[in-house]
């Protein structure tokens, strides 16, 4: 990457998982970096990458980042998961205003390039989808079972549209693409492995469900950061600005069944994997059932869902995507990878086989198999005409 030696990225969401690895990856080839995030990184950082402290929901704070910057990459979101994905208020004022933010910036500004990290989510809603590719249209926004989804098809959009607009002082005009990845892995990711392990260790994941012919797909961290250094330089004049306006499925492409895949963290931790494998509907209303309550009291207690409907979509529901486009245009070819270094960095924490608290385990199967009760009992009830 010749181009990385004399540019200088802005990286929204820089703190995070997957954008500071971007950043160490594009510094250790020479280029320029200012990590743009509300909290600083957890990570030891190199003294020339440049960490600033803002919100990409207040513009003022936005527009000090960006001066003298050719290429943003925009990660920052809210609401992937878990409770997140019940903050309506908060998913659009970041996905959607704070977007909107970093595309009058980059025009008022002169930044010719932005990268935006979108999501799988954009065309998927719990329908089945077996090879897709970006020729599929957005699903209704209408039909998004999350306001995560619905958000980033809104910031999606308006990344892409945005191709083409003026740069003030006339200097060009912004090129923007979109990377729709699957879900996230490697060592030391903090959203999704954290919480999937401490399931297995408290006794909760004591089942699956969905078929187990359902495929779902994954993405190293290293390969989505190859990606993104790709889609960048694919969006410069010396390769023809080839991924301007357009969007990219990217994956490890490995269709995998999702319990699968996650078999050898359970097994690497010295548990048993489970036996029981329950119907998809009866999870998905169970999550439905918890969606509701927290709305309740989530005011009062914002506790953590064990799944969110959406979850159990993404997990239990076949979808998965080929990358013709993004291996014929961005040169992309992801590399294989395992759970293994995930195993070692949970071990070499001191995670590991450990029986507890076993009375929360027992406590929610039984919530669980009181809510199939549920479910069963209202399927009789007959239907009442208006």
């Amino acid at each position: 990457m010749e181009k990385a030696r004399t540019d200088t990225f802005l990286i929204t969401g820089g703190s995070g998982y997957f954008g500071y690895r971007l950043a160490c990856s594009l510094h250790k080839k020479g280029a320029k970096i200012i990590l743009f995030d509300t909290i600083p990184p957890r990570q030891e950082t190199p003294e020339d990458i440049v960490f600033v402290q803002g919100d990409i929901r207040d513009y003022a704070q936005v527009e000090k980042a960006i001066p003298g910057v050719n290429c943003v990459f925009h990660i920052a979101s809210y609401g992937m998961s878990g409770r997140e994905q019940l903050n309506r208020q908060l998913i659009e004022a970041v996905n959607v205003q704070g977007t909107q933010n970093i595309l009058k910036a980059c025009t008022e500004h002169g930044v010719s390039r932005l990268v935006y990290t979108s999501t799988f989510n954009v065309v998927f809603g719990g329908q089945v989808i077996e090879n897709g590719d970006e020729s599929l249209p957005y699903l209704p926004l209408h039909l998004h079972p999350d306001h995560y989804s619905r958000t980033k098809s809104l910031a999606e959009m308006a990344v892409l549209k945005a191709s083409g607009t003026p740069l003030n002082g006339g200097s060009g005009v912004l090129k923007t693409c979109a990377l729709r990845p699957a879900g996230i892995y490697g060592p030391g990711e903090q959203r999704h492995l954290p919480r999937i392990v401490g399931y297995i260790e408290k006794g909760i994941f004591r089942f699956v469900y969905g078929k187990s012919t359902s495929l779902v797909e994954f993405v190293h961290v290293d390969n989505l950061v190859l990606a993104h250094e790709l889609a960048a330089v694919a969006l410069t004049s010396e390769r023809q600005h080839c991924s301007a306006g357009q969007a990219y499925f990217i994956s490890d492409g490995r269709p995998v069944n999702n319990f699968e895949f996650f078999r050898p963290l359970v097994e690497g931790l010295g548990y048993p994997f489970p036996k029981l494998r329950l119907p998809i509907s009866l999870i998905y209303f169970f999550a439905f059932v918890t969606e509701i309550i927290h709305h309740l009291i989530g005011p009062f207690y914002n506790f953590q869902p064990l799944l969110t409907r959406t979850e159990v979509y993404k997990t239990g529901v076949t979808h998965y995507f080929n990358m013709t486009k993004a291996k014929a245009e961005l040169g992309y070819e992801p590399q294989e990878h395992s759970l293994d270094e995930v195993v070692q960095w949970f071990r070499s924490r001191g995670h590991g086989k450990k029986t507890r608290n076993s009375f929360l385990c027992r406590f929610l199967l039984h919530i669980l198999f009181a809510t199939a009760f549920v479910a069963v009992a209202l399927s009789f009830l007959p239907i009442v005409g208006i």
